[in-house]
Formats: C-alpha cells, structure tokens, sequence
C-alpha cells in the first residue's frame, strides 16, 4: 500500500470510530447484562412459584385465561396472546382499543397447567421501568423509537466501516513487529496503541458478525413493515370487500392455537396475534410457529387461521430478508449456547469496550506521533522503492 492509500483508510478508520465511538460505548455497556437477561431477571424476581403439576397434565385452556381477562375488562380488546417457551406461563396482552398506542398495552399472566391467574400488570406507560427493561430500550432505540432504531443503525455502520479499515491497516501498522507485541518498554501512547492493535485484530470478526447483525436488527421495523405492505397485502387481496371479523364472531383461540399444532407438528407456537392488530391481519387469528432443534427454533413461520371457523387458511412462507433477520438475532445477542457462549459473548463484549476506550485515548495524543509516524513510514517507502 502507498502512503496516500494508507492515509485515505487512516482517515475512514478515525472518523467513522469517533462518530460512533460514544454510541457504541453505550451499546455495549447496556449490551453486557442483556446477555444475561433471563439469569438476571430470575434473581431480581420476587413472583411465586409456578403451581405443581403431574407430568404428562395438559396444559390449561386459552380460552378460559380469555373469559378472566375479559371479564377483568370487559371494554378492553385482546391484542395478542403469547405462550411461553421458556416458562410455564401464558400472557395475555390488553389494550383498550385496536387503534391504542402500544404504552397503553397491559398484560395478564397466567399459569400454563393451572390456569390460574398470577400477574395483572398496569399499562405500559404507568409501569416503574425494571434496571433490565431500561437497559433493553437504550440498547434498541435509545428511549426514541423508529427515529432511535434508525440512528443506531446508522451508528452500527459506521462501527462496520471503522473495523474494515482498522483491519486494513493492521499490516501497514504492524509490519516491522511479530503478532501480539506490546511494546510495554517504550512510551505508555505506544504501548495502548499496540494493545489497541492487538485486541482489534483478534476480535475483528466477532466485532464485524455483530456489528453487521446489530444494523440488521435495527431495521427489523421497516424490514416487517415492507412485508405487510407486499406480501401479507397481497395475501389478503381476496378478502378485500368482506367484512372484518368483530370481537363477538371470534371462534374458539384454543381450537386455532390447537389446529396449527396439528398441522404443522414439527413446530410449536408461540403466540396468537388478534383480528385487528396493527401487526395482523383483519380476518383471522396470526399464529406464530417456530422450530423445536436449535437452529429452526430461530426460525419462525406464521399461519393465518379464519378467525370465525378456527380453520387453518394459509401457512405463511417468509420473505429472504426477514429470514436472515432471524438467523442474525442469535448470532447478535449470543443466547444460543446455554451459559459458555453468554460468557464468550460477554468476554468480547469487555474487549471492545477496551477497544474503544483505548481509540479515544490515542485520539486524544494523536498529532505529533501520527506525523512521526507517517514521516517514518514515507522515508520506508523511498528506501524500498529505490532497492
């Protein structure tokens, strides 16, 4: 590589880092007890027990956890159902209206096998927020939704574009010295600038995987917004003309959530999406499907079920782009691994954060070593092009 080339990718690599480097400090501090989200919320938990059952017991019927939820209330509508994969419990999700914001949803949590009624939350926006619950919205959107989803997503790229160019010039940078020296002797810029190096190039890629898989997920609204204005419109285009289903016309949730199991005995769902929703369709009951081998569980498929007959109607085939939405998600947040890989995912997640920290330290005693250094670097370039 000539100087100018080098200078070009030094330039990308300093300002695509301090743009981003504040931002993806945050992204990794709220990043760190994410990972460990689920051991974390069963520590700080202080609900009862889950009631005993007999192995093999069925589990409680959905339509019965809907008749206490309505008649809790009676003017509110259901917006979805979730099942619980990994706790025995299922949540209903209230709202009082399908037009509602999304902050005046509330949930009812019942118990899987009994039934029974154990949490009756508030309304989003009357909720005191969790340590975990404040971490999870500054990680995804900084408190701004969409407009926040976006600017981190836009954050993430330029942290993509600062990885590329560091790793371009790693070489350049390290030709003269074996891999893994620190040059702990001579001057303390010189030897956070040779960690800097090191720790850069040994984690580039899982910074890059998760850099990438980041952006991806940021967009994962206008991504599932392009898919029902396409796909799922056009799906429903023979309905076009027929009435929407009314809350008295629902048929049995139980016996759509059981028809879907039925058909399709390789997956298992997760939730029911309600006539109505936003995130819907106006016709029938949207029952989400996932896989049960760890890598298909990341998989999801909907069914559309006629909400008036409980018949299954259409099973959904996912557009490429939020296929890949789904297999980035495990690959970002590192949770398909049991407890080792939380621990890998949280030792990289230290090490980038040394990463940037030390950036900022070189930026900050940057100009008289970095014209040294290019000086030296263009007198090297002189003497090999004469040999």
């Amino acid at each position: 590589m000539t100087v100018k080339s080098i200078k070009k990718w030094f330039w990308v690599h300093r300002w695509t880092s301090l743009v981003c480097t504040l931002f993806l400090l945050l992204l990794c501090t709220t990043g760190l007890p994410l990972i460990f989200g689920e051991e974390l919320e069963h520590v700080f938990s202080n609900e009862a027990p889950y009631d005993p059952v007999l192995k093999g017991a069925p589990a409680a019927n959905m339509d019965d956890m809907v008749k206490v939820a309505h008649s809790k209330y009676p003017k509110d509508v259901i917006a979805f159902i979730f099942v619980d994969d990994d706790e025995p419990q299922v949540v209903v999700h209230m709202r009082p209206g399908h037009k509602a914001r999304n902050e005046e949803d509330h949930a009812l949590t019942f118990d899987a096998h009994s039934g029974r009624l154990r949490k009756d939350e508030p309304p989003r926006n009357k909720q005191t927020p969790t340590f975990l619950t404040t971490m999870f919205s500054l990680h995804r959107d900084l408190f701004m939704d969409l407009p926040g989803e976006l600017f981190l997503g836009f954050m993430g790229l330029l942290f993509v574009f600062a990885i590329i160019s560091g790793i371009v010039l790693y070489g350049p940078f390290m030709k003269k010295l074996d891999f893994g020296t620190i040059r702990a002797g001579r001057s303390k810029r010189l030897k956070w600038l040779d960690l800097h190096n090191l720790l850069g190039i040994a984690t580039g890629v899982w910074l890059l995987v998760v850099g990438l898989t980041g952006v991806f997920n940021e967009l994962s609204t206008p991504l599932f917004g392009i898919w029902q204005m396409t796909d799922v419109k056009q799906m429903l285009h023979r309905y076009e003309g027929k009435p929407t289903v009314k809350d008295t016309e629902l048929s049995s949730v139980q016996h759509a959530f059981t028809a879907v199991q039925q058909t399709l005995p390789g997956m298992e769902a997760t939730s029911i999406v309600y006539p109505g929703n936003a995130f819907g369709s106006p016709y029938h009951y949207l029952i989400w499907t996932k896989g049960k081998t760890a890598v298909t569980s990341r998989l999801f498929s909907p069914v559309l079920v006629d909400a008036r007959t409980g018949q299954t109607d259409v099973i959904v085939k996912m557009p490429w782009y939020l296929r890949s939405l789904e297999l980035s998600r495990p690959l970002h947040f590192g949770d398909y691994g049991g407890m080792p890989l939380k621990i890998l995912w949280a030792i990289f997640d230290l090490i980038a954060i040394i990463v940037l920290l030390s950036g900022v330290y070189l930026w900050l005693t940057r100009q008289k070593k970095y014209k040294a250094y290019f000086t030296t670097l263009k007198e090297d370039t002189v003497h090999e092009t004469v040999a």
